[in-house]
Order: structure tokens, then C-alpha cells, then sequence
């Protein structure tokens, strides 16, 4: 059984990274999309609001599980049989980042084959950074998220908008 992992922050989830599960969950028996924390970044979701919203965009692909883990990608591949890690490709300084990650990966442990896939041309220029920061200028990316993520996106950011008036307020009072 071909058993891969996509691991990622997935935060929020793009319709780039949609696009990467489908195909590889037409490629391998078994997706699993694992949620993981990004020390580096600051999340806009919590691990389990993402985790709901991929089931929901995945919910018609059935040979995709969605879970989260902490810790080394191998260390996961290793817990749940998986041989294979899957990664998306946009651009040369993904290739160099990713490369550089597999060599390790490989390093430790000599079963882990990394499969890359090429973005497809429309989703290449994408990134979940990207998309948040048009998004709280008041940018409208509905077109590059899943329909249940882009209401999710909206929501958040107007919730924090309205924080940071209140917060503006109760300093000026």
C-alpha cells in the first residue's frame, strides 16, 4: 500500500494545497495531510479549527485523513507507515528550501522518499501568508480558497479588526 504524508500549517488551507491533495490522493492508496506548527509563523487558526476546515474541503476524497503531529516529519512517517512525503513545488526557492529538506529527511531516515509536485501555473504565485495579508488590507482571494475557508478567513479577521478598535478605544478613553 503506497502511504504518503502532506505535511504543512495549512493556514489557512489554499486552493494550491486543495488542488496538491487531489492529485496525490489520486497517486497513492492512502493522504494523510498532517496539521503542523510552524515555530516561525504566527497562526491565524488553531491546529483544530484547521484540521476541521480540510475535512470539510476534502470531505469527497475518501483515501484522505487529515491528523496533526509535532515533532520530526519522519518520526510521523514512521508512526503511521508511511513511505512516502509529498510536497508542492511553486518556484525555484521552494526547489531549494524542499531539496534541502529531503536531503535531511533522508538523512534520518533512509525509507523517506519526498515526492514533489509542480503548482499548477494559476496557483504558483500563491502562499497562505500572501493571501492573509491582501485579505486584511480588504482584498478579495475568495477565488484562491476553498468556499468554507474564505468564510473562515473573513470571519477572523473582521473578529480581530474589531479587537483591535476595541483595544484602540479603552487606550483613548
Amino acid at each position: 500500500m503506497k502511504v504518503a504524508v502532506f505535511p504543512g500549517s495549512f493556514d489557512p488551507l489554499t486552493l494550491g494545497h486543495l488542488d496538491l491533495i487531489k492529485r496525490g490522493s489520486a497517486l497513492f492508496d492512502q493522504l494523510a495531510v498532517a496539521v503542523m506548527t510552524n515555530t516561525s509563523k504566527k497562526p491565524l487558526f488553531s491546529v483544530e479549527e484547521r484540521i476541521q476546515q480540510i475535512k470539510e474541503a476534502t470531505a469527497g476524497l475518501d483515501n484522505v485523513s487529515v491528523i496533526t503531529a509535532s515533532g520530526l516529519t519522519v518520526d510521523l512517517m514512521n508512526r503511521i507507515g508511511a513511505d512516502y512525503l509529498m510536497r508542492g513545488l511553486r518556484n525555484n526557492a521552494d526547489f531549494q528550501y524542499e531539496r534541502d529538506i529531503a536531503a535531511m529527511n533522508n538523512f534520518l531516515d533512509d525509507q523517506c522518499e519526498t515526492i514533489f509536485f509542480l503548482a499548477k501555473p494559476e496557483y504558483q504565485h500563491l502562499s497562505s501568508s500572501l493571501l492573509k495579508e491582501v485579505t486584511s488590507n480588504g482584498g478579495d482571494i475568495s477565488a484562491y480558497l476553498p468556499a468554507n475557508i474564505n468564510a473562515a478567513l473573513k470571519k477572523r479577521l473582521e473578529e480581530r479588526q474589531l479587537m483591535r478598535v476595541k483595544e484602540h478605544n479603552e487606550k483613548t478613553r
